[in-house]
C-alpha cells in the first residue's frame, strides 16, 4: 500500500523546516514557552553549574518529536555562553565515530546527541566512560597485536534527546544527571508561541486566528509554526494577506486538518481499527500496515495524539478504539466481543469519553 502523502501534522522536521525553525526559536529559557516545570528546573541546573564553576550534570530530554528537545539543547549552550556540537545515534554507527566527535570537542562545550536510542551498542559502551570519567579508549591496531589507548577529552555536556525513552538501557539512563520529559502544550501557551513567530516572520494575526491554528496544532509547537506557514501562504493567494478566524480555518480545511486536529493519517488509523478490525485490540504493527505507514510514525504520531484525545487505548492486547472514536467517525459502536477480553469496559461506563 502507498505511503500517505507528506503530512503537515507530522511532527517530524520537513525539508523546509530548517531555516524556519532556527528564526523562531526562543534563544533564553525565558522566552520558551509551554514547559515551565522544565524550565525552572533546568534553570537551577544551569544556575548552580555557573556558581560552581563547573561543567552542568549531562541531561536528558524525553517527549514526543516537535516539542523543543533541540531548542532546549541551543539555549543550553546559549545560556552557558559555550559552542553547541550536533549529532544523532543512527548518525554514529561505530566507536570510532564518536572518539572522533567527542575528542574535537572544546572545553565545557555541549553536545546534543539527538535519537540518542538509535545508538550502535559499541558507541554506546564508549558514551558511558566519557560521561563519567571525560576519557575515551581507542582501540589501534588488530587482533592480538591490538592496543588501547586512553585518551583524555575536556569536560563537556552531553544533552541527549530521544522519542522513546523505554529503549534507553538502564546504565545509560543512570548517567544523565538531569532528565526533562516534555510533555503535549496546552493551547494558551501555543497561542502565545503563534502570536510571536508571526511577529517574527512578519505576519498581520490576530489572537482569533493564532486561536484557531493554536488548537488545531496536536499540541505542538513545530506544528503550529508549520500551519502558521501554510495559513499566510492560503491568505496571500485566496485573501489578499489577510488572515481571519475563518481564512485560517479555511486553509487548515484545504490540508484536511479538522476542527479537533485530526488529520488524513488520524483518520486513517481510526477507520482502521474500527472498521478493519471491528474496533480492536490491533497490535501498532498490523496496524501501521493497514493503513501504508511505517510502524515508527503510527507509533509516535498518530497513538499519543489519539490517545491523548480519547479516541484510542493501549491495553495488553493491542489498541482499542473508544466510543468517541465511533462517534468521530459516525458509527454506533458494538458491545464488546470475546476479542475484547482484558480491555477496559469503554462502552457506558463511568469515565466514558465524550
Amino acid at each position: 500500500m502507498a505511503k500517505l502523502a507528506e503530512d503537515p501534522l507530522d511532527p517530524h522536521r520537513h525539508p523546509d523546516d530548517k531555516a524556519a525553525e532556527s528564526a523562531l526559536r526562543p534563544p533564553t529559557l525565558a522566552e520558551f514557552r509551554g514547559q515551565p516545570r522544565v524550565a525552572e528546573q533546568l534553570d537551577l541546573v544551569l544556575t548552580a553549574a555557573r556558581r560552581r564553576g563547573r561543567v552542568p550534570d549531562h541531561v536528558l530530554l524525553s517527549g514526543p518529536p516537535g516539542l523543543g528537545k533541540t531548542t532546549l539543547a541551543m539555549i543550553i549552550a546559549n545560556e552557558l555562553g559555550v559552542g553547541l556540537r550536533i549529532s544523532s545515534g543512527p548518525a554514529i554507527q561505530h566507536a570510532g565515530d564518536l572518539a572522533a566527535i567527542l575528542s574535537g570537542l572544546a572545553e565545557g562545550e555541549v553536545f546534543f546527541l539527538d535519537e540518542i536510542h538509535r545508538m550502535s551498542r559499541p558507541a554506546e559502551e564508549m558514551l558511558y566512560l566519557a560521561m563519567e570519567d571525560f576519557r575515551v579508549d581507542v582501540i589501534v591496531g588488530k587482533g592480538p597485536g591490538a592496543t588501547e589507548i586512553p585518551l583524555e577529552i575536556p569536560p563537556f555536556t552531553l544533552v541527549g534527546a530521544t522519542t522513546r525513552a523505554g529503549l534507553l538501557p538502564g546504565p545509560l539512563r543512570d548517567r544523565f544527571g538531569f532528565t526533562g520529559q516534555l510533555d503535549y502544550y496546552e493551547t494558551d501557551p501555543l497561542i502565545g508561541i503563534v502570536e510571536r513567530s508571526a511577529a517574527l516572520l512578519g505576519i498581520g494575526i490576530d489572537r482569533e486566528s493564532a486561536t484557531v491554528i493554536a488548537s488545531r496544532s496536536r499540541g505542538t509547537p513545530r506544528i503550529a509554526n508549520r500551519l502558521l506557514r501554510r495559513v499566510r501562504d492560503f491568505a496571500l493567494v485566496r485573501a489578499d494577506g489577510v488572515i481571519t478566524p475563518e481564512i485560517a480555518a479555511d486553509a487548515l480545511a484545504l490540508y484536511e486538518v479538522d476542527a479537533l486536529g485530526l488529520d488524513r493519517l488520524d483518520r486513517a488509523v481510526l477507520e482502521a481499527v474500527c472498521v478493519r478490525f471491528g474496533g480492536g485490540p490491533v497490535g501498532v504493527g498490523t496496524l501501521a500496515m493497514s493503513v501504508g505507514e511505517e510502524t515508527e510514525t503510527v507509533e509516535e504520531v498518530a497513538e499519543p495524539f489519539l490517545i491523548r484525545q480519547g479516541f484510542l487505548m493501549r491495553t495488553p492486547r493491542g489498541r482499542v478504539a473508544t466510543p468517541r472514536a465511533w462517534r468521530h467517525l459516525g458509527l454506533a459502536p458494538p458491545r464488546p466481543g470475546p476479542d475484547a477480553a482484558g480491555a477496559p469496559d469503554l462502552f457506558g461506563g463511568p469515565g466514558e469519553t465524550g
